[in-house]
Order: C-alpha cells, then structure tokens, then sequence
C-alpha cells in the first residue's frame, strides 16, 4: 500500500540524519565519557587532555585554550539547539516511517512502549530509601 508523501518523509529523515549524525556521535561520545566517567573537571582552565576539552565542549559549549581571555558560546549553542530539534524531528520521522512501512504495527507499538517503560522501571529499581 503506497502513503503519501513517504518518499519526501524519507528523505528529509535522511539528510536530517546526515547532517547532524557528526555532532549526534560527538554528544553521544562525550555523554557517554561523563556518565562512567566520576573524575570529571568542573572549570575551564582544568580542561588540559584532548577528552577534556571536548568534555568542555558538551558541558560549557566552548573549547578551552590557555590563549583565550573569554568565550562566546551563543552561535554553538544555537546549532546544539537545533541539532536537538532535528534529531526530535527524524527520531518522530523514524517511528512515523516505522509505523507506515511495516504490515504489522504491533511489533513497532510494543517495541515503542517498551523504549518508554524499561529506562522508567530501571530508574525505579535503583531507588534506594533509608
């Protein structure tokens, strides 16, 4: 059964995709760093390694260097922004194409729900209380 517009759906989740997958990999990396990572340095001038520095990028937005008097982050942050509204787009294009192109929709509903419910459970179970 062909749907309406799926070919353009696709290829706006294509490029979209694309275009950010460089930044995506960078944040993703240095999330990742910061997660299993407990030594982590609070200030800029503390930012010495090359993993630092990109941590630096990820939190602050700007690439420390010993030469620098000041930073101006607003242009970077604008691009992380709409690198976050690109990345909701082709993630909703994705499920959108998910439901349309497969005959059986329950098996991407139940893969849906339990995307949603199992980081919730896991959350909870590691809960402690005194």
């Amino acid at each position: 059964m062909k749907f309406p517009g799926l070919k353009q759906l696709r290829r706006a989740h294509l490029y979209l995709g694309v275009f950010f997958a460089p930044l995506l990999i960078f944040y993703i990396a240095t999330g990742w760093y910061q997660t299993v990572n407990i030594d982590r340095r609070k200030g800029l001038g503390e930012a010495e390694g090359v993993v630092d520095k990109m941590v630096s990028i990820h939190v602050d937005q700007v690439y420390p260097t010993d030469t620098a008097v000041g930073w101006e982050s607003g242009p970077f942050r604008l691009l992380v922004v709409v690198m976050s509204l690109a990345l909701l787009t082709t993630v909703l294009l994705g499920i959108v194409l998910a439901l349309r192109s497969t005959a059986h929709r329950w098996p991407v509903w139940l893969s849906l729900g339990l995307g949603v419910l199992l980081p919730v459970l896991l959350l909870w179970l590691g809960q402690r209380y005194e």
